[in-house]
């Protein structure tokens, strides 16, 4: 989705997510037709005297909803705030601030590994939250409970800011991974265990909670809101602890020792027809070649790029016409997650590595997982010092899907 940045703080941008300004009139509208249920439920908890009838007339109710919204998500950018700041304290560098659907998002440059750095980081979003719920009861303790529409108006948004900043920091506080307290859970799993390994227990915690969240929404009146929370959480868990993992094992790797070396990469000429080409990869089973022109690689070339040509044409064009000249290249001394991030970042399929002006191999996507099951079937996440990570079966490493 796209994001707009709206100003920064501490150095850090803050950016709003469109999924934000789409869900920011919705987050108002609710608020404000359930006043009379929240200042009911205020009035319980302090014994206020708040009068819901004024402050549930509609214009009244859609204006302190807007207003009750906005608050609520700059309590939730302080949150990020204070994440950020102590990860920045640290050492640990944050990109951005961002508000979407589902709340805010500080993005670290780099995810701390020492458990007590995390543990830190992890808490400090939730006591920011604790401290803007206390500062905000006691500011509503103060407003006196009788007076005119506007002091009922400003008393029901601190009561209401204070309850919902302390509900945030407890729900961020369960342990459903990558949330706060799934980052405080693997924390204290990381003092005795490896990284890798603490981060694949809390994730699976955190599946099994999202699970249940998303049970509970379902069949325990929680709404679809709160699905859609669970199904965010059990995908980030995932993801991060595949992340997480490849990361360790893939500590000390090189693109080197995963990628398929030049003399046994198959190049075409870029002379050559594109039915020669489709019968190079019919009969060789490959989907994808580096294209060369006097000895020197000038582009790559792949079975899309093939199906681009009516097969009664393929005779007449020629692979310098329809190959992509655009080139993803990456150094063979380059960690093997570096090259993970290049492709994911180009969208692609496959890099030229390059010694220089020298064609040395390539690497694609299956390089780096069949290396990634070796090293995990190895038992330890660590490949052993020369241990091959290339299959010696492939001559490259891309499965012909036919043409």
């Amino acid at each position: 989705m796209p994001r707009y940045r709206i100003g920064s703080a501490f150095g850090i941008p803050l950016n709003v997510d469109l999924t934000f300004l789409l869900v920011l009139p919705l987050f108002a509208w609710a608020i404000g037709s359930q006043i009379g249920d929240y200042v009911g439920i205020l009035n319980d908890l302090s014994g206020a005297a708040i009068p819901a009838d004024v402050l549930a007339s509609s214009p009244t109710s859609l204006l302190l909803g807007l207003v009750a919204a906005l608050g609520l998500f700059a309590g939730v950018v302080l949150h990020e705030l204070g994440h950020s700041l102590v990860a920045m304290r640290y050492g640990y560098p944050i990109s951005s601030i961002t508000l979407w659907i589902f709340g805010g998002i500080a993005q670290l440059d780099e995810m701390p590994e020492d458990w007590r750095h995390e543990f830190v980081i992890a808490i400090a979003g939730p006591v920011v939250s604790v401290a803007l719920g206390v500062v905000s009861y006691g500011a509503f303790l103060a407003v006196p409970s009788v007076g005119s529409d506007g002091v009922a108006a400003v008393k029901f948004l601190l009561g209401y800011l204070a309850l919902m900043n302390v509900a945030l920091a407890a729900f961020n506080m369960l342990p459903g991974f990558p949330m706060d307290g799934g980052r405080v859970l693997r924390a204290l799993l990381a003092r005795n265990r490896p990284y890798a390994r603490a981060t694949e227990i809390a994730a699976e915690v955190g599946k099994v909670f999202a699970i249940l969240l998303g049970l509970f929404g379902l069949f325990g009146g929680g709404g679809l809101f709160l699905v859609a929370i669970a199904f965010f959480i059990y995908i980030g868990a995932a993801s991060e602890a595949q992340q997480t993992v490849m990361r360790a094992a893939f500590e000390g790797v090189t693109v080197r020792d995963v990628m398929t070396p030049a003399d046994r990469v198959t190049t075409v000429d870029a002379s050559a027809s594109v039915a020669d080409l489709v019968e190079l990869m019919f009969r060789e089973r490959h989907t994808g070649y580096p294209v060369e022109r006097g000895g020197e690689i000038v582009g790559l070339v792949t079975l899309e790029d093939a199906r681009a040509v009516r097969e009664v044409e393929r005779d007449a064009y020629r692979v310098g016409e329809v190959m992509t000249t655009e080139l993803y290249t990456i150094e063979p001394d380059a960690d093997v997650m570096a090259a993970l991030e290049r492709l994911e970042q180009g969208n692609v399929g496959r890099l030229l590595v390059m010694d220089g002006d020298e064609f040395v191999g390539l690497i694609t996507r299956t390089d780096i997982m069949t290396a990634l099951s070796i090293i995990k079937s190895s038992g330890h996440y660590k490949p052993e010092p020369g241990e091959n990570l290339r299959d010696p079966e492939a001559v490259q490493p891309e499965e012909f899907r036919g043409p």
